[in-house]
């Protein structure tokens, strides 16, 4: 069953934005089974809702995807209890604000709201994977792991260069991930799009573990302009949603841990 399970995984994580349909035999090869086996688990996944089968005879995803994405978002206590904040956030500063969280190694961002002085980035929308290095939400999840954790993390996914900013050697990335640690915050200098900084911040849970990440992002002429202001306001935010997911304590701390 377990093996079932395993095998189901791969299949759902060969759908991609870029590659959103796939033939039995294609993903037979892709995972290395047979295509009797490919087949008969595709049937499976499709029986469930969470694939659909075209009339060509190929597979996209179903969408019992939605209805559960749906039922995610609208009972996740920290996406219903960091809505209100970002909101205000953006409202009262005009700027985009994002939450996030790390999901095998890359960003995952879970919420955008964007106030009346906001750039639009598109890169960042509701269920975008990013690369955790070259982003502020990146950086404060990648500071609550293990070095160990950070180095996987590398190797899996890389460190590509997307600015002349983007750090892309690990030692330069354990040394960034101290300064975090250090400052509480993390900051994004043009490193994953030009003309854009970020500023993140830790969202803790009652247990004192980070769990997401919270970041305003704003063009960069402004940023620089306001870097500081913009730092105490996204560190009290994030404050503030942790201690309303019961978060008690000095806030932030770090308590590495294993992922």
């Amino acid at each position: 069953m377990l093996g079932s399970v395993r095998k189901a995984f791969g299949v759902l994580d060969l759908f991609t934005e870029e590659r959103p349909e796939w033939g039995v035999s294609e993903i037979a090869r892709s995972l290395g089974l047979s295509k009797a086996s490919a087949h008969a688990l595709l049937c499976s996944l499709a029986e469930g809702g969470l694939l659909h089968r075209t009339p060509e005879g190929r597979y996209r995803l179903g969408w019992r995807v939605v209805h559960l994405n749906r039922i995610l978002f609208q009972t996740a206590p920290l996406r219903s209890v960091a809505r209100p904040v970002m909101e205000d956030l953006s409202r009262t500063y005009g700027e985009t604000v994002h939450l996030a969280v790390l999901e095998r190694g890359r960003v995952l961002y879970l919420d955008k709201t964007q106030g009346n002085r906001a750039i639009q980035v598109n890169i960042t929308r509701e269920g975008a994977y990013l690369y955790a290095h070259a982003s502020s939400l990146g950086k404060v999840l990648l500071a609550s792991l293990e070095e160990k954790e950070v180095r996987e993390i590398a190797e899996t996914h890389g460190l590509p260069r997307f600015t002349p900013n983007t750090i892309t050697h690990l030692d330069e990335l354990f040394s960034e991930l101290e300064g975090v640690r250090a400052r509480g915050v993390a900051y994004d200098i043009e490193e994953y799009v030009e003309e854009l900084c970020c500023v993140g911040t830790p969202i803790l849970d009652h247990t004192g573990q980070v769990v997401a990440a919270l970041s305003f992002a704003v063009p960069a002429y402004r940023f620089k302009e306001m870097k500081q202001a913009y730092r105490n306001v996204i560190a009290e935010a994030g404050r503030r949603i942790s201690e309303a997911l019961g978060f008690e304590g000095r806030y932030p701390q770090w308590r590495t841990r294993s992922r």
